[in-house]
């Protein structure tokens, strides 16, 4: 993990206290940004469609279930909603059911069946293990399949924080231990770190997620981070970690690629 912050102890817990109150800022990292459209063709293009068409699709983390029966809705043969939250498994059959898909949805915590795509989305940045979950979509890959994950933001982004960035990269100026003491006055949970509190977070980065994929046995045959909007101008090599908003990319099977590019 990276070790980060600068003001620490009593200093840093009383100007969070005074100065960020509850940690409230509306339309930071709440899916507003996606209201009223396609997050996923949002995140990965009118492409996205045809990718899962008549496939079978593990969605990796799916919550509520909002991506996986609008993959059902529009052209998945079968979608697996995946998800460690009994909580949301059961919110997201409510929904299929709902929705009329319940047939070609099925949510649970546990899956052995191999798929054609795994869909993650706004879940490498959380995930307590990335480096497993990584490697499990690998071993559930049947041949010619592929990983389509959207992530964001990174941790070095100025919300990279998420709750903690209450001003752009506060997460990075206090430490830790005062960040969480500070969640301590409106959060009852007895997180103690970041990995801890309800959703987690991993102090996911550009790098280590690049590195990850690489240690799981993928290869990118697209990966692209995403600038922050109205920043584009600056982007680069330099600033990407600083400046990325999120990251999108098709993973495929080292092996797979490789005989690819051969022929």
């Amino acid at each position: 993990m990276i070790r980060t912050g600068i003001v620490g102890g009593a200093l840093g817990y009383e100007l969070l206290r005074r100065f960020a109150g509850r940690g409230e800022r509306a339309g930071a990292c709440d899916g507003s940004a996606y209201r009223d459209r396609s997050k996923l063709e949002t995140l990965f293009g009118p492409g996205f469609w045809e990718e899962v068409e008549g496939r079978t699709v593990l969605d990796f983390g799916c919550g509520g279930g909002d991506e996986a029966i609008e993959m059902a809705r529009r052209g998945a043969r079968q979608v697996i909603g995946l998800d460690i939250r009994e909580s949301a498994l059961a919110a997201a059959r409510e929904a299929a059911a709902a929705a009329g898909v319940v047939e070609r949805c099925r949510f649970t915590r546990e899956v052995a069946q191999p798929v054609d795509v795994v869909v993650s989305v706004d879940g490498f940045e959380h995930y307590e293990r990335p480096d497993q979950a990584l490697r499990l979509m690998r071993r559930l890959l049947r041949p010619g399949g592929c990983v389509l994950a959207a992530f964001g933001p990174p941790w070095f982004h100025p919300l990279g924080g998420h709750l903690f960035s209450v001003f752009p990269w506060a997460h990075l100026l206090f430490t830790e231990r005062a960040l969480l003491r500070w969640r301590a006055d409106f959060k009852t949970d007895g997180a103690r770190r970041f990995h801890e509190v309800e959703g987690g977070l991993n102090q996911m980065t550009v790098r280590r997620f690049r590195r990850l994929v690489e240690q799981a046995g993928f290869r990118a045959c697209r990966f692209e981070p995403v600038p922050i909007r109205g920043l584009r101008a600056l982007a680069g090599p330099l600033t990407e970690e600083w400046l990325t908003a999120v990251v999108r990319c098709k993973l495929v099977p080292r092996e797979e690629f490789l005989r690819a590019a051969a022929v």
